[in-house]
């Protein structure tokens, strides 16, 4: 056991300690690759802002499409108004869209010129340019970029930026676009009235057809039957049925004194019997008037004239009801007509820059180094992926 104990222990190899990190070719490749893909390309759009990029000038403006308060006698007419415009939002949306509409660079290249504008700078500013043979779908394309637009659809605000290389033109291009929006909104002022008027004629001339024709059957009926009205010829009918019941109360009195004072073969019991016979048969006859089938100057029975009549009657009492709300339609669509019902309210006249404020170079470029950092920081990642694997 002690020579067991006595044997050499088995020496472990170290390392030696890592020397000092030194550069090595890899090293100056990445450094190289940020020289070239990250500070070359800022340097380079630092240069095209400060020295070869043109100034250029905002233009603001602001204006919201508001609508004439109603009130008064119109509103009491069952809210017939309401059939005669569009809510303010949908009218916001139209505008809005319209700003944007190749309909709005025509009228605004052809008053001002902005082919001749923003083209003028082609060759000394051709990222912020417009190139000179530009057709009007590139127009409509390099409109986006020198307007931006802001539209709030709960307030139905609408904010206008217009960007050109003078502050005259961004000054005159934001009036334009301010112009023809109010040509605009004039345009559906007229669509509207001219359809509530076109609406409100219609109705009327149903109405006013309706009318004569309800009319024109209740005339019909007052000539084949020879009743002007019915009711009052019942009327007239109960009448007679009331005086012949008094003229027999007062025969059956007669009757009975005379039944009391004289004998039984007096001529004056006899002829008063004989009229209280006579009167109670004209009283069957009447009444028998009401429900006969051969009843009726026409031969018609009166339950089927009442119904027919009372028909009739109903139908010319809603053709009159719908004149005369057709009326009161026509009435509110020319007042509505006479008058503006919507307005483009301007909250910021065009303004006029003193100073300018575009490009945003500050901006673009904290934009576009933090873009090739981010660029130059994943292909670096990349690579050290691929070369790990392999």
């Amino acid at each position: 056991m002690n020579t067991q104990a006595q044997q050499p222990k088995e020496l472990v190899a170290v390392r030696p300690p890592a020397g000092p990190a030194r550069l090595r070719r890899r090293h100056r490749g990445l450094l190289w690759s940020f020289v070239l893909l990250v500070l070359l390309p800022s340097a380079a759009i630092s240069i095209y802002l400060w020295i070869v990029a043109e100034d250029r000038y905002g233009s603001v403006t602001g204006f919201t499409v508001r609508q004439e308060e109603t009130g008064g006698a119109t509103e009491i007419l069952g809210g017939l108004t309401a059939l005669t415009g569009s809510s303010l939002s949908s009218d916001g949306d139209i505008l809005y869209e319209f700003i944007l509409s190749q309909t709005m660079v025509r009228e605004v290249e052809a008053r001002l010129g902005l082919r001749a504008h923003f083209a003028a700078q082609w060759r000394r500013d051709p990222l912020f340019a417009l190139w000179p043979e530009a057709s009007i779908e590139d127009l409509e394309w390099f409109w986006r970029r020198i307007l931006r637009i802001s539209y709030d659809q709960r307030s139905g605000l609408i904010e206008v930026q217009v960007v050109a290389y003078s502050p005259d033109m961004a000054q005159a291009i934001a009036g334009e676009v301010l112009r023809q929006s109010q040509e605009m909104i004039n345009r559906l002022n007229e669509r509207a009235r001219a359809d509530a008027m076109r609406y409100a004629e219609t109705d009327l001339e149903e109405a006013v057809a309706r009318l004569k024709t309800a009319r024109e059957a209740l005339t019909s009926f007052r000539t084949r039957t020879q009743i002007v009205d019915p009711a009052a010829d019942i009327q007239g009918r109960m009448g007679v049925i009331n005086n012949l019941q008094q003229q027999l109360a007062q025969a059956l009195i007669s009757y009975d004194i005379l039944d009391q004072n004289t004998t039984a073969n007096d001529p004056r019991k006899l002829q008063t019997a004989r009229e209280i016979e006579v009167i109670r048969e004209r009283i069957a006859r009447e009444r028998e008037g009401f429900a006969s089938e051969t009843a009726g100057v026409s031969g018609e029975d009166y339950p089927r004239l009442i119904a027919e009549y009372e028909a009739l009657q109903v139908d010319r009492e809603f053709a009159e009801e719908t004149y005369r709300a057709a009326l009161a339609a026509l009435d509110v669509a020319r007042a509505k007509a006479s008058r503006q019902s919507r307005y483009l309210a301007t909250y910021i006249e065009p303004t006029l820059a003193e100073t300018s404020e575009y490009p945003d170079r500050l901006l673009i470029e904290l934009l576009s180094g933090l873009f090739l950092v981010l660029s130059w920081a994943v292909m670096v990642l990349v690579y050290y992926a691929i070369r790990d694997r392999d």
